[in-house]
């Protein structure tokens, strides 16, 4: 038998005391990641867990067993059941032997019943992997890329490094789990001097930088909408106008889709969505196909919104879709001029999300032709 030692805090849910379901919040595709690996390995689910001073006034036992049974609870929601759980209560002063790295908690799992050289230790601090050589198991350190140095005794025990779930399930899983779709453009003409990367199954988190402020909100938007994860900065030629800045951001932007979506085996392809915007109503289709249209039924009640010229919507969504090589289908009603960009970018980004969202134990691309 194999066991997965799982610590919580900072590796199942965000690092912190957690004392009440007001901080409590998952990590990113934890649930998604356990649920496939549970269902695809052999690996018993261990979770191991240092809970520094429960029971003290400053964090009562029960405020610790609300959460701690509303944690186990969406988990088993989400099919994913521990076979055990172990958490010490003391405090590092009182050198606990159950405390990790001791491995007094986990002695049923060193009697020769389980192949602890196959089992692994997933931890965010180097305490968890040194548990992992105590256990003679192996390490997988769930940290950021400037996680630090490692000490040179802990070095060998580490098999893997990263804080996203999904790769982690793709380590112990093989090639069945789908990792992060991403892609990192640079572009640089006399014009503008673009970096963008993007992340498809990201949470909505990112930052865009062109130097036009109702440019900048609108991409927002479709990072919020859309789900996606990007960091791009643009500095274009802005003393001449905002054309080459916002024409060349969509190219990059519709590049990095084509190049982390790749062959676009087992994706939606087509997506849609109505959205309503007080007074106003989009609608807007796409279809990854891997040829470029736009349709676009727009009539704009001003010419610009603030400074920004509502000429350059049209060009945005023409670029992206010529950078893409997508359908892009896109009307709007009358109403506030504000309003009705903003409706035009929210529903894109959740038509992207749609198309772009992966059909579960599909790996066809949704075409009669075999590719796209």
């Amino acid at each position: 038998m194999r066991a997965l030692f799982i610590d919580r805090d900072g590796v199942i849910v965000e690092e912190r005391q957690v004392d009440s379901l007001e901080v409590m919040h998952f990590i990113p595709h934890v649930m998604e990641a356990l649920r496939q690996i549970r269902r695809m390995t052999d690996f018993e689910l261990v979770m191991v867990s240092n809970q520094d001073g429960v029971g003290t006034p400053s964090f009562p036992l029960a405020s610790y067993e609300l959460v701690q049974e509303r944690i186990l609870e969406v988990l088993r929601g989400e099919d994913v059941a521990f076979d055990d759980i172990n958490v010490d209560f003391s405090l590092p002063e009182d050198k606990c032997p159950g405390r990790k790295p001791g491995t007094a908690m986990l002695s049923s799992y060193m009697d020769g019943g389980y192949e602890l050289d196959k089992s692994f230790v997933i931890g965010d601090r180097l305490t968890d992997m040194a548990l992992a050589k105590a256990l003679g198991a192996r390490g997988i350190w769930f940290h950021a890329p400037d996680g630090g140095p490692v000490p040179d005794d802990l070095a060998p025990v580490i098999s893997y490094e990263s804080d996203d779930w999904l790769a982690i399930a793709h380590f112990l899983c093989g090639d069945e789990v789908h990792v992060h779709r991403t892609a990192r453009i640079t572009r640089k003409t006399k014009e503008t001097d673009i970096s963008l990367a993007l992340d498809i199954d990201g949470s909505g988190k990112g930052r865009i930088r062109t130097g036009i402020g109702f440019f900048d909100h609108m991409l927002e938007q479709v990072v919020k909408h859309g789900r996606l994860d990007v960091e791009a900065t643009c500095e274009g030629d802005l003393e001449v106008d905002e054309h080459h800045s916002v024409e060349d951001l969509a190219l990059v932007l519709g590049e990095a889709f084509k190049t982390a979506l790749g062959d676009k085996k087992g994706i939606e392809r087509y997506g849609y969505e109505i959205l309503c915007m007080d007074e106003v109503h989009a609608s807007v289709a796409i279809d990854f196909s891997g040829r470029p249209c736009l349709s676009w039924d727009v009539d704009f009640c001003r010419e610009y919104v603030g400074s920004f010229p509502t000429e350059m919507v049209r060009h945005f969504f023409k670029s992206f879709s010529d950078s893409a090589a997508c359908n892009l289908h896109m009307e709007v009603s009358a109403g506030n001029c504000h309003h009705q960009v903003e409706a035009l970018f929210k529903a894109f980004a959740r038509a992207v999300r749609r198309a772009v969202r992966r059909i579960p134990g599909s790996d066809e691309p949704a075409s009669t032709k075999g590719v796209l």
